[in-house]
């Protein structure tokens, strides 16, 4: 049985009540109230959805923290979906905008928010008719709370997803990350005069203090776990996945399978089954040679298909479980290719702001073309390794450390194919490889942002 992402979407509000029990998870938070709902979560163990997996309900008691001395809380959904590879959270949005909705109303009336945001791409058309659809038909019942819930839509750009990128977004500024994250200094801050991209906000007579409004951001997949789970109670969730990792995770996999899937998995299924039960498996007559999760994770290799889908069991394996959008290479890929695709797209996306970061990037994608071209030298390869020493260096946000962890990896554990092109063995490789940016997926068959490839630097295309 499905707890998150029905096989059809769900219509109406009488659809989502009469056959996906909608409204039991804001009616039993109501019964335990906010100390009792924090409790519940952290007792489950549910794990953060968007990438970094931390415990939720440490979050939000942290949030929950506090007198009015720290000003207003603050609510965000994150529907900003744009990790390469990952197409869960649309069609979560789509199928089912009702849950998360209702996952937005307990969290905000947990936190004692004023208000309420859900924050997805203007471009993300289907899933703003599906969630305005959701918050008109639940405006004038009680499963939306007291709480005003308003959706924002943003840019296309990758740090939009980023929860300091994010909150800039909702300010009605670009999506570049600030110094502080939401829990220290949330929305509705800072001193109009400077704003974030100038640092630290300072007044006439030194620092100033504004209240930090704490906000608590959490990626819409999250929000609407919340609901089954004190639905049917935190002992119910933990029944499902490991302990480390409980529960049920959205997985996508695109890439060399048979076809490109979105399906709700148990923790600490194996990585080989998810890729066989949601993507098919492998064309006919290919093996697995590789998997990506998003440009957010190390590389795992074809023969550790057995480590188990959770945080713990692909960090084992060189990994990680990031936003479980698994893209998969079989073994016709050229994985130089891959780390060289990877490390453009994370150049083009990274903001600026940090110099080691935005050259750094710059360098080694630069270097990964010459090796592609023929062109380079063992001089080359020492350079770019010494690139990813310093990307990271001032970093406001995790983009360079996702430089480091896949570039390193595959160079690391695709070492034979790196010499090959060094040594000339390797002939220059003609056709271009890029790393899927998902726009859809229809019937099977995942439809990739062909605009991306043409992106530059400074987040232009060319005329």
């Amino acid at each position: 049985m499905a707890f998150l992402l029905p096989d059809e979407p769900l219509d109406s509000l009488d659809e989502y009540v009469d056959g996906f029990d909608g409204g039991q998870g804001l009616l039993r938070a109501r019964e335990l109230e906010a100390i009792g709902v924090i409790d519940a979560i952290d007792r489950s163990g549910l794990r953060g959805r968007g990438g970094a997996g931390f415990p939720t309900g440490r979050k939000w008691a942290s949030i929950a923290a506090g007198g009015p001395e720290v000003g207003d809380r603050y609510v965000v959904a994150n529907g900003a979906e744009g990790e390469p590879g990952t197409f869960k959270d649309r069609m979560l949005m789509r199928r089912n905008p009702y849950q998360v909705v209702e996952g937005v109303a307990i969290a905000a009336a947990t936190v004692g928010a004023v208000g309420a945001y859900i924050a997805v791409k203007a471009s993300f058309e289907p899933e703003i008719a599906a969630l305005e659809r959701a918050l008109s038909e639940m405006a004038g019942t009680q499963l939306i709370g007291d709480v005003p819930v308003t959706l924002v839509t943003g840019p296309d750009e990758y740090l939009f997803g980023e929860e300091k990128g994010l909150l800039e977004v909702i300010e009605g500024e670009d999506p570049l990350p600030r110094l502080f994250p939401p829990y220290v200094y949330g929305l509705f801050t800072t001193s109009p005069q400077m704003g974030w991209s100038a640092g630290l906000d300072l007044s006439s007579d030194g620092p100033a203090i504004p209240s930090s409004n704490p906000t608590l951001v959490n990626n819409v997949e999250t929000l609407a776990t919340v609901v089954p789970v004190l639905g049917h109670g935190p002992e119910w969730y933990r029944e499902m996945g490991t302990p480390q990792s409980p529960g049920v995770v959205l997985c996508t996999v695109v890439g060399d399978t048979q076809r490109a899937g979105v399906a709700e998995v148990e923790m600490g299924t194996s990585l080989g089954e998810v890729i066989e039960r949601v993507g098919g498996g492998p064309k006919p007559g290919r093996s697995v040679k590789a998997v990506l999760s998003g440009v957010a994770n190390g590389v795992v290799a074809g023969d550790a298909l057995d480590a188990p889908v959770s945080y713990e069991g692909l960090e084992a394996v060189g990994g990680g479980l990031g936003a479980a959008g698994f893209i998969v290479y079989d073994d016709t890929a050229d994985m130089i290719a891959v780390a060289q695709a990877a490390s453009r797209f994370l150049y083009v996306e990274s903001c600026g702001q940090c110099p080691p970061c935005k050259f750094g990037t710059g360098a080694v994608t630069a270097v990964l073309d010459r090796v592609l071209a023929g062109d380079a030298t063992v001089r080359d390869v020492e350079v770019m390794a010494a690139r990813l020493e310093t990307v990271t260096d001032s970093n406001r946000c995790f983009l360079p450390v996702q430089e480091q962890l896949v570039v390193r990896s595959i160079l690391r554990a695709f070492a034979g194919e790196l010499d090959g092109y060094v040594t000339g063995r390797t002939p220059p490789l003609t056709t271009e490889v890029v790393v899927p940016k998902l726009v859809d997926i229809r019937d099977g068959v995942a439809i990739v942002d062909e605009r991306q490839a043409r992106k530059r630097a400074d987040w232009t295309y060319p005329e």
